[in-house]
């Protein structure tokens, strides 16, 4: 039989994260499913280092700082977390089953908190670069790669903060771009251009060389020529952004508004007992800020809970009753 849950909110990052913490408070089941091998969505993988301006109590933290207080926050709680499963679809009845890629879960009300939907990254398009283990899209913890030859590829803000950050610890670090302007931010490349950091422009990746499921070597070629370089390395990073996609959420049956959610006052959506928050949800006047999708989320928790059982209020009188 599979479990059943009070909420199982669909989407791990900042807002769904906070969802699953306040839940806890209202004493409901919880369960997360993500897309991502990890937890945190867009600020913990995209842009860990970048400042985010928007959190309440907060006049400035990182993104991946935000995602470790929102998961301590978590932790004293019992979450069921399904990581690495994307939703397929969910059908409605006197519970709600929600089927991923991977198997089907049973919960009595859904929040989807998905942001702009699930999202991949965009891979390195080199023969045999799925079959090294050292090849990475993701950092979980940085200082198991301390005192490497670290090589990262792409010019982005996210390829930029890594060079950086691995600069502080890595035994050599190099980046490598198609062009020689980068996308980043211009402090973070004065920051980067100040640093030990090699900066290899204009290099396309050709090959990699290696045995056993570590790579060893990346050839690149520069653009418009001939010329190429053999790069020695432990670990590559690749960052050449990620692709979104909202996958088969127009065939959830929920009235849309181009690819979000609409939901009313209770951010519920046009199915009774699912509910949307963040930016995967829209309502005339909503600002598109992680502040506002931190409001919205008591409102569909308490209104989840009124649904599963209405004899009881709709809310506390006040956080504090909890």
């Amino acid at each position: 039989m599979t479990e059943l849950y009070d909420i199982t909110i669909i989407g791990g990052g900042p807002v769904g994260l906070f969802t699953a913490f306040y839940a806890h408070l209202r004493h409901a089941k919880v369960k997360i499913i993500d897309s991502l091998p990890q937890l945190g969505g867009q600020p913990a993988i995209l842009y860990p280092e970048k400042t985010i301006l928007d959190i309440p109590a907060f006049r400035q933290l990182t993104g991946q700082e935000l995602t470790d207080n929102l998961l301590d926050q978590l932790e004293p709680f019992q979450t069921s977390i399904c990581l690495d499963e994307t939703v397929i679809g969910i059908e409605t009845g006197e519970t709600f089953q929600i089927t991923t890629n991977k198997g089907i879960h049973a919960t009595k009300t859904v929040i989807i908190a998905m942001g702009g939907g699930a999202f991949k990254a965009r891979p390195l398009e080199v023969e045999n670069a799925d079959q090294f283990d050292n090849i990475h899209y993701h950092v979980a913890n940085i200082q198991q790669y301390a005192n490497q030859d670290i090589v990262v590829l792409g010019g982005g803000d996210s390829a930029v903060d890594w060079s950086l950050a691995f600069d502080k610890i890595a035994k050599k670090t190099r980046i490598i771009h198609r062009r020689d302007a980068f996308r980043a931010l211009e402090h973070s490349m004065a920051d980067l251009r100040a640093s030990d950091v090699d900066i290899l422009t204009p290099y396309l990746p050709k090959a990699l060389q290696g045995r056993d499921k570590q790579a060893k070597e990346l050839v690149i070629q520069k653009v418009k020529s001939d010329e190429t370089l053999t790069i020695p390395f432990d670990h590559l990073f690749v960052n050449y952004g990620f692709k979104s996609s909202v996958g088969t959420l127009k065939d959830w049956g929920m009235d849309l508004k181009r690819h979000r959610i609409l939901v009313n006052q209770k951010q519920e959506t046009s199915l009774p007992g699912i509910y949307a928050v963040g930016d995967c949800c829209f309502y005339e006047g909503k600002v598109d800020l992680i502040a506002t999708g931190f409001g919205e989320a008591p409102t569909a928790v308490n209104n989840a809970m009124h649904y599963i059982n209405p004899t009881e209020r709709v809310q506390p009188k006040h956080s504090t009753s909890l």
